[in-house]
Formats: structure tokens, C-alpha cells, sequence
């Protein structure tokens, strides 16, 4: 699977929805708490802006874990103090989308690339682009009643979550262990991530599994079966994003 086109066609698919807002709903509430739908895109904006930038070595993505507590701090800082009349967020983020996806592309692959939580290849970078773009999808779509149906394209964010597991873990302050997710794709596929011998597994729908590591839904909520103690620890410390 091609990430970079895989992102490419999220990021259209958010453009074609977006596009077809009126201001009474560029301006309503999302899904992202204190946050308008001019707010979610705006944020895209500026984080699509910090990935061309650090391709381009003109600015450090790492600096983001000292100049605020979090990223997610970070971001609602940035967002307070940039915001602009929807009209112009929108035309922001199409220029910084298609710059960064262009950046993504002509860096070099083994190059590792600064940002938030540690340097990152091309992929993986756009792996978390796809990951943050869907998931403010959802904060735009869900509250207006859109439809956003999940596609194959989640493979590359379930493969992110499984890859984080020692990340979540560390945040957390708990050891790290194998685990292995067996995970239902929109199409009725199954993928698989982690050994087949592990007995700590997750099992379930790939839709429900990034959700969950988006934050946008509860372990409890879910349909997911966590095989053990091990497993139902990871899926509440599972994330697809840095903090």
C-alpha cells in the first residue's frame, strides 16, 4: 500500500467535504472540544505547514516537546492565537496539504525527520498524517451527520497503533509486551500485527481499534476482545498520536 497516496486521497476526500460546508457550519461546533470545524482545518493547516517546513530543515519538529507541556497544548495555543475567517483557513490548508504530501514525497526515504515526539522516516511520517487527518474527519464529520465511512486506507493507522504500543507503554510508565491484533478491515479482510505465538491479543473491527487510538471512543464501548489482562491494558493505554 502506497502511504503517500493513501494520504494523498484522505486528504481529498476531506477537501471535497470541507468544500461543500456552508459558514453556519464552518462555524458550528466539532468534534474537538472548544473547537469549530474553521478551527479543526486551521489546525491541519499549521501542522501540514510544520511538516513542509521540516523537510525543507527550516524549522525542528522536536522543538514542539519544549515550547509547551504537550502537543496537544501546543496545538490549542497556536489555534487560539492564528484563527482567521473560514474562507481563508480552507485555501491555507489546501496549499499546506498539497505542500507537505509534495514534501513527504521528495524526501529522502532512510532519512529520519524531525518532530513531536521523536525523528521519523517519510512513511511513518505520513502514516501519522493519515492517522491525524482522519481523525479530525471524524471532528467534522460526526457532529454535521456526514457520512465518513471507513476505508482500507485505516490499515496504515491500525499498523500505527500496533507500532506504538511500546510509546503508549512508556508514557504510561509500564513495561512494554509483545501483543498481537487481529483486526477486521471495512472489506471483511483480516490484518495481523505482532507474532502469532503472543497470547496477549486484541481481536475486532480495525474501525474500533483506531478509533480508540484516536481517543474519539472507549475501550468499554467498543466490541473489541482483549484475551488478557496484558491485552485490556494495552487498549487503554493505545494511541495513534504523540503527547
Amino acid at each position: 500500500m502506497d502511504i503517500f497516496a493513501d494520504l494523498e486521497a484522505e486528504n481529498e476526500r476531506l477537501e471535497a467535504i470541507l468544500d461543500s460546508l456552508d459558514d453556519d457550519q464552518w462555524t458550528s461546533p466539532s468534534g474537538a472540544p472548544d473547537w469549530s470545524v474553521a478551527d479543526v482545518a486551521l489546525h491541519l493547516a499549521q501542522s501540514d505547514e510544520a511538516v513542509a517546513a521540516t523537510v525543507n530543515s527550516s524549522a525542528d519538529g522536536s522543538a514542539w516537546r519544549m515550547s509547551a507541556e504537550n502537543v496537544d497544548d501546543l496545538a490549542a495555543a497556536m489555534v487560539h492565537g492564528d484563527r482567521m475567517i473560514p474562507v481563508e483557513v480552507f485555501a491555507r490548508w489546501k496549499a499546506a496539504r498539497r505542500a507537505s504530501i509534495a514534501a513527504l514525497r521528495s524526501a529522502p526515504p532512510n532519512e529520519r525527520l524531525r518532530w513531536a515526539a521523536a525523528p521519523l522516516k517519510p512513511a511513518t511520517l505520513a502514516t501519522t498524517r493519515l492517522a491525524e487527518h482522519w481523525a479530525h474527519g471524524l471532528d467534522i464529520t460526526t457532529p454535521l451527520g456526514i457520512e465518513f465511512p471507513d476505508t482500507d486506507r485505516l490499515r496504515h493507522i491500525a499498523w500505527l497503533g500496533h507500532s506504538t504500543f511500546p510509546y503508549a507503554f512508556s508514557l504510561a510508565g509500564v513495561e512494554p509486551r509483545p501483543l498481537r491484533c487481529e483486526l477486521i478491515g471495512p472489506n471483511g479482510d483480516t490484518w495481523s500485527f505482532g507474532p502469532p505465538e503472543v497470547s496477549a491479543r486484541i481481536v475486532g473491527l480495525a474501525g474500533e481499534f483506531c478509533r480508540i487510538g484516536a481517543r474519539r471512543l472507549a475501550p468499554i464501548e467498543s466490541h473489541l476482545s482483549a484475551s488478557n489482562p496484558d491485552a485490556q491494558e494495552a487498549l487503554r493505554l493505545l494511541r495513534n498520536y504523540a503527547y
